[in-house]
């Protein structure tokens, strides 16, 4: 576990230190929301239908922006081989580097999401109901994309086979996270039907996740 937390902070600190993590993906959010009312026009009532899903598709996006760089450095550097001969499992290892991607990446796109909806004229009242959306749906599209990172990493343009391969499998968490959000906003659909599917998503890709991306890697540097 010592191993772990190790790997978890020293990806945190590299992905804040080149600025590929938090501040990449929540510049990428936030240019995509704001431009939105710009390519709509002033109707207020059209921003309300369609903002949950333009800030789901913003989050998706912007959370997918650095998953090509996951395993690439680490390749780059040697450092993947050393994970793989390691102590520590690799299937923990790829959870870890996923879990240290998912708080400089996904979390600080939930944390602005309240102020962003009000661009797209989101009731501020609704507007926890949102990110609480997104705080469950973007674990799924963040191990989702380290499968598609773990494949990618020993190919060369990677970049174009990780978006072919991962933006199909987050069409489902794309789905019943704007079901989601346009329940709690303007419904009438029950909130938590399609909340509850949206969390198995997660739950289901957080077990499944490290296991095919640690077996990808396996397969693909030998």
């Amino acid at each position: 576990m010592t191993a772990f937390l190790a790997l978890l902070l020293r990806d945190m600190r590299l992905a804040m230190r080149v600025g590929g993590g938090a501040l990449m993906g929540a510049l990428f959010y936030f240019i995509m929301v704001a431009m939105t009312p710009f390519a709509v026009g002033p109707d207020l009532n059209l921003l309300t239908r369609i903002g949950p899903a333009m800030l789901w598709l913003g989050a998706l996006l912007a959370s997918l922006l650095a998953l090509d760089r996951l395993f690439a450095t680490d390749h780059d550097d040697g450092s993947l081989d050393l994970l793989m001969m390691g102590a520590l499992p690799l299937e923990l290892a790829v959870a870890a580097k996923a879990i240290a991607h998912w708080l400089t990446t996904a979390l600080p796109l939930i944390v602005i999401t309240p102020v962003l909806g009000l661009m797209l004229n989101v009731e501020l009242s609704a507007m926890g109901w949102v990110a609480l959306t997104l705080l469950a749906g973007t674990p799924a599209l963040t191990f989702i994309g380290l499968i598609g990172a773990a494949l990618a990493v020993a190919l060369r343009r990677g970049g174009l086979l990780l978006a072919v391969l991962v933006l199909p499998l987050t069409i489902p968490v794309l789905i019943f996270g704007v079901a989601a959000a346009n329940a709690a906003i303007v419904g009438p659909a029950p909130f938590g039907p399609p909340f509850t599917v949206l969390c198995a998503l997660s739950l289901a890709s957080l077990v499944l996740g490290p296991f095919a991306a640690a077996a990808a890697l396996r397969q693909g540097l030998e």
